[in-house]
Parts: structure tokens; sequence; C-alpha cells
């Protein structure tokens, strides 16, 4: 099998780097100022599908959700590239077997570590489609995973249940790097299999990672009410032997031909435990 040839293009300021692919919609790279790139890169790694190999490659991708094979693996289409005052807008062309049409576009704060990415599905196909934006980011194993919980009364009287979860089938629920508390739940990112996913609705709208003395972090939307994917989950955390994914999902949406569903996420990076809370931080420190 011939190795996969990457290009990149780079977006920078003072405090962070960010890679992009102009092959393929994917963003490779997200370096903090003095400190090695975050995101997992998984070479040419593949899996084969109907439709052609799906090579993962690692770091950031926009995928629509529910999952399903081969659906969800369609190989990567050719990219375009638009750049905007602070940013660039990447859009890959329509996936010949599903319909959807992918777009990314990135801004980067220019006195800050701070990313904006707005995520889009396009509906160009004939008939409507029911899907979901979905958004995985892989990083590098070694830290930990940061799982903010629900907390407080559904109800007035706090007799309605205020948390879920939604374990895969490989998941072990006593999984040695699992660590379950009542204000969050924490995933020391070890190489380790059988893998261990998890997904949950998240009220607080963000997720966090902690790794090598950098704390990242993506929020996104948490609409209550609405119906999301995998028995409700906006917010699900994979692991395996190769890389760790934080990952976030929009409502579902029927989409008619013509329509597009977004989904925007806003990552951070500080270089210390401050965002936190003290009962977090301690455990952190513990681990």
């Amino acid at each position: 099998m011939a190795k996969v040839i990457m290009n990149k293009r780079t977006l920078k300021n003072d405090f962070l780097q960010i890679e992009y692919l102009t092959d393929a919609l994917r963003i490779m790279g997200l370096t903090p100022a003095g400190k090695p790139n975050l995101l997992a890169d998984l070479g040419d790694f593949f899996v084969p599908t109907a439709y052609g190999n799906y090579y993962f490659r690692g770091g950031h991708r926009l995928w629509h959700s529910p999952e399903a094979m081969p659906r969800t693996y369609i190989p990567d289409t050719p990219v375009t590239i638009t750049d905007l005052p602070d940013g660039v807008l990447l859009e890959a062309e329509t996936e010949p077997h599903t319909g959807i049409r992918k777009r990314i576009e990135i801004q980067l704060a220019a006195d800050k570590p701070l990313v904006t990415l707005t995520h889009t599905l396009i509906n160009d196909g004939l008939w409507p489609v029911e899907l979901a934006p979905w958004t995985i980011t892989q990083l590098r194993l070694g830290g930990t995973v940061i799982l903010p919980m629900p907390v407080g009364n559904t109800d007035e009287a706090g007799l309605l249940s205020n948390r879920q979860f939604s374990l895969w089938p490989y998941a072990r629920i006593n999984d040695p790097r699992l660590k379950l508390g009542d204000e969050f739940v924490l995933f020391k990112a070890d190489a380790s299999l059988p893998p261990f996913k998890i997904g949950y609705f998240n009220p607080h709208g963000w997720l966090a990672y902690w790794l090598d003395g950098v704390l990242f972090r993506k929020t996104f939307g948490a609409q209550a009410g609405l119906a999301y994917p995998d028995n409700n989950s906006n917010a699900e955390m994979y692991c395996n032997d190769q890389f760790v994914e934080l990952e976030s999902l929009a409502p579902l949406a029927v989409l008619k031909p013509g329509a597009e569903a977004q989904h925007v996420e806003t990552w951070d990076i500080t270089y210390g435990l401050d965002l936190l809370s003290e009962e977090i931080q301690q455990a952190l420190s513990a681990s």
C-alpha cells in the first residue's frame, strides 16, 4: 500500500499554531507555543469499505451521526480552500454516495490561544436526510479526560433522574482508566484494549483534556429538550491503544434537499487548572 501524503497549511498567532490539510477535510495540528502538537497522527491507518479505503489520518474531523458502515466512512473528497481574515474556509466536495457536503470554517483569535470552528453539513441530495453534525477530535494519549456531569435537580422535588450514560458494547464498566465522580468523570487516556466509549447529555457544553501541563477545552451548544443521537448524547469520549477522542454532537435534524445544519465549537488552551473547580484540580493532581 502506497504511503498517504498529507499536504498541510498553517494558521498561527503568538500563542497557537493550527495545521490543516489541503487534500482532505482535516485539522492535523493544534500546537500551543513551546509545547508539542496535542493532536494524534494515525499515519496510513485505514479501514476498507464498499466505497474504498477510509483513512482516519488523525486530528479533527467532521462526520454525520448516527454512525453506520459504510455510510459514515465515505473516503475523503477533494477540498476547496478559501482564505478569510484571521482564518480559512475548508469545503469538501459532495460525498458521492450520501449527497452530503462538509464544510469547516476555522477562525483563530489574533491575541489569545482561541479557535472557533463552524462545522456545516449541506444536503446536496434529492431526498431529506436525518442526521446530526458530529465533530471528533483525536488527541495524543497520556493525559486525562475531564467530563463534567449534570448536577442539581431536574424537577423541583428532586424525584426525577438527572444523569444518563450510553456505553458501547466493547466498553468495560469496570475499566480501570475510568473514575466516576458526582461533579465530573475522569478518564486516564492510557493505551489499552478493549476500547472504551461513553456518551451522555452534557448541559455544561464543554469537554477537556489535561496533557503535559496543557488544558485543552472544547465548548459547544447544549440544547435541552431536543433529540440527540446515541440515546440523547451531545458529548462522547472514545479511547483505544492509539488515541483518545473528544466528540460533540448537534441535535438530530431532517435536512431537506439544499438545507444545512451547523455545529460550532470553540477551542481554548490554558497552562494551568484555574478554569476547573478545586475538586477537579485536586483529583487531577492526585492522578
